[in-house]
């Protein structure tokens, strides 16, 4: 092997190796208290909220869905603010905010202070998720990005496997400063948010150059391999921000990760109530711990495939049914959940939807950047994400709401199954459409 070749593979390694260690691990906490505190209200829902709130299943719906309002309205704007000021300083300033928002739910008294503290944290955490995404790619060549995604990615599934407990945990302290469980896991979440934020900004760096931990070497390899990947995305289809929101592909993305996200997020926040559901269905008997135990089992095995089908797309380069085959094996898990006959059918049932749901996520998101560069990146990871977002609000809004009508939550999950299902066809669509990722 030629010496520069050799001593190139070896700044390689270990420029990617520091970044997984040093960078992924600390976005991916962010992105854990993120979700925690986007999805605590179905923790707070049937522990006591519902109740001492007075909703219907239909305002529960509404409450966990106008978030998205207020996120969808700032997602585009406050992605190119964190590509004009830097990452460091505008993940950092969300984080804080939203951990602010979120604190306030401790004391809220009525469904209206609910919606309105639902949307204000929607505005406050505007961004986070595409600003992550974009971050993480402006770090590692193509090559490397789908496994540094799927290390990221990782977090969400075991959100719930350690926050679901967690949420259990800090319900039970019900009474303790006079008040109820549901209002002290609110505190419990919103707390680490802004403490974590506060240190983003001293911890983060917002390019190679930044990084004192990264030798001379390591810095001038990534800007030439990060540099030469720009290049050739600008010399093919340009960085116009325009370009990116009118491109085709964009908006075929957009379609396939809005039927994702209904999914995931029926899932999350009506999986709590579901399983709360079992004593009436089944006649068993769980206590507000043991409840977030169940909530809790389908994430884990969601994080190993998660694990595995990435590691798979990265040995292999990201084909369609990386990630179009977790969507169709999701589509028909999910309604045949609630058709089982015993809890732990349903629970197994549930675990090969959320197992779906996670393999898909971050080799989706692997594909705009292979042509999207500069602002249009900005722009374009935005779209989809907002895009996608809007099934945020629409699932668990219809889900309650149809649940109302029907009485029962099988017709909102064969409704979640039908859009999966659109997903699954449209990725393998996909395949032709995107080119291979830039390779040094």
């Amino acid at each position: 092997m030629d010496a520069a070749v050799h001593n190139n593979s070896q700044v390689e390694r270990s420029a990617i190796s520091k970044i997984s260690r040093r960078l992924v691990p600390f976005i991916a906490l962010m992105f854990f208290i993120n979700f925690l505190d986007r999805t605590a209200i179905s923790f707070a829902g049937p522990n006591g909220m519902t109740n001492d709130l007075a909703l219907t299943a239909a305002q529960f719906g509404f409450a966990a869905g106008i978030f998205f309002f207020g996120y969808i309205v700032l997602e585009i704007p406050s992605n190119l603010a964190l590509h004009k000021y830097g990452a460091r300083r505008w993940l950092a300033r969300i984080m804080v905010t939203w951990g602010i928002v979120a604190l306030l739910f401790t004391w809220v008294s009525s469904a209206t202070e609910l919606y309105v503290l639902r949307f204000l944290l929607g505005v406050a955490e505007a961004g986070f998720f595409p600003g992550a995404i974009l971050f993480l790619s402006m770090w590692v060549p193509a090559r490397h990005r789908n496994k540094i995604l799927a290390l990221f990615y990782i977090a969400q599934p075991l959100t719930t496997v350690v926050g679901a407990p967690l949420a259990a945990l800090l319900i039970q302290a019900h009474g303790a400063f006079g008040l109820e469980g549901w209002r002290i896991m609110f505190f419990g979440v919103a707390v680490p948010a802004i403490v974590v934020g506060v240190v983003a900004w001293f911890y983060l760096s917002d390019k190679p150059d930044d990084a004192k931990w990264l030798t001379q070497e390591e810095k001038n390899w990534l800007n030439a391999e990060l540099a030469k990947e720009e290049k050739a995305k600008a010399h093919a289809h340009g960085k116009m921000t325009g370009l990116a929101l009118t491109d085709g592909r964009v908006w075929l993305l957009s379609v396939i990760y809005f039927g994702f996200i209904y999914g995931l997020y029926a899932l999350a926040f009506f999986l709590p109530t579901i399983i709360a559901g079992f004593e009436a269905k089944f006649g068993t008997k769980f206590d507000v711990f043991d409840k977030g135990l169940i909530t809790a089992i389908p994430y884990l095995p969601a994080a190993v495939a998660l694990f595995f089908w990435s590691r798979d797309a990265a040995r292999r380069g990201v084909k369609a049914w990386h990630i179009g085959i977790p969507a169709i094996v999701g589509a028909a898990s999910i309604p045949t959940a609630l058709l089982m006959n015993s809890p732990e059918a349903t629970v197994l049932a549930i675990t090969i939807t959320a197992c779906s749901i996670f393999s898909a996520l971050p080799n989706f998101w692997a594909i705009p950047s292979r042509f999207l560069a500069g602002p249009a990146a900005a722009a374009g990871i935005a779209l989809i994400n907002t895009i996608g977002n809007i099934a945020g609000f629409a699932a668990p809004y219809v889900t309650g709401l149809v649940k109302d009508a029907t009485g029962v939550y099988e017709l909102p999950m064969f409704i979640v199954g039908g859009l999966m299902l659109l997903s699954g066809i449209l990725a393998f669509s996909i395949a032709g459409k995107i080119r291979e990722p830039v390779q040094a």
